[in-house]
């Protein structure tokens, strides 16, 4: 988080091989893998310096690894440049995602990588922007509640060619994750999934109660994983 090092790579899983340096390509060596069945992207924060990874690490995931290049200036697809970083993993929407924090003064690519059913997955790779195009915070979300337990959420101020999907998360006082979805447009009604392309809410959420707070959460994210805009903002259902 506020340093760098290169560490010596754990053994997680039966059959991982220990080195000095653990390059991604050496972890992709070892067994089978899949790449892009790993939900990831990153942001900016309040911090110049530091980026947020934010995590899908589904039910049956292991051994949860981050990975990063020297800079930006790379083959994002070699993996020979990707090093692990040992960073430790936190929970977000109280562990229904997963986060890695870094400072870093520098731009980078970035592959997350974990384990299931005994088989290697690998995010597409994150471009980290934070120094030449910093992630905007904004609330610059619209509610409508004229449906009752059904909020429209619209966002058409930060629809942008930079932006080539959004993910919305909608959570409970506790900040449990409620429903967590994705879409190309620029709305989303709880829960209607008619605008749906990718859905990670695994039970069918509970109704809005009337009078309660919720938040809704908003990541608009480009095609290389980098979240141009984040909005976070509180509700009470009416």
């Amino acid at each position: 988080m506020l340093f760098f090092f290169v560490a010596c790579a754990s053994s997680d899983e039966p059959g991982d091989i220990v080195t000095e340096q653990q390059t991604l390509a050496i972890l992709v060596a070892q067994s089978a893998f899949e790449i892009d069945t790993v939900i990831a992207c990153a942001s900016g924060s309040s911090n110049s310096n530091e980026i947020v990874v934010y995590v899908y690490p589904r039910a049956n995931a292991t051994a949860l690894k981050y990975f990063e290049t020297e800079d930006a200036s790379v083959d994002e697809n070699d993996y020979n440049a990707y090093t692990e970083v040992t960073l430790p993993a936190e929970d977000f929407f109280n562990g229904y995602l997963k986060t890695f924090t870094r400072e870093t003064e520098v731009e980078r690519w970035v592959i997350i990588s974990f384990r299931e059913s005994g088989k290697l997955h690998l995010s597409g790779p994150i471009r980290l922007k934070h120094i030449s195009q910093n992630t905007v915070f904004s609330s610059a979300v619209t509610i409508d509640q004229s449906i009752l337990g059904s909020p429209v959420f619209s966002w058409s101020t930060l629809a942008s060619a930079q932006n080539a999907i959004y993910f919305q998360v909608v959570s409970n006082g506790m900040n449990d994750l409620l429903s967590g979805t994705y879409t190309t447009e620029t709305d989303f009604q709880y829960y209607e999934v008619d605008n749906v392309v990718l859905n990670i809410t695994t039970e069918t959420p509970p109704d809005l109660s009337l009078g309660n707070e919720y938040g809704f959460t908003l990541m608009g994210v480009s095609e290389d994983n980098w979240v141009n805009d984040l909005v976070q903002i509180p509700f009470v259902a009416n």
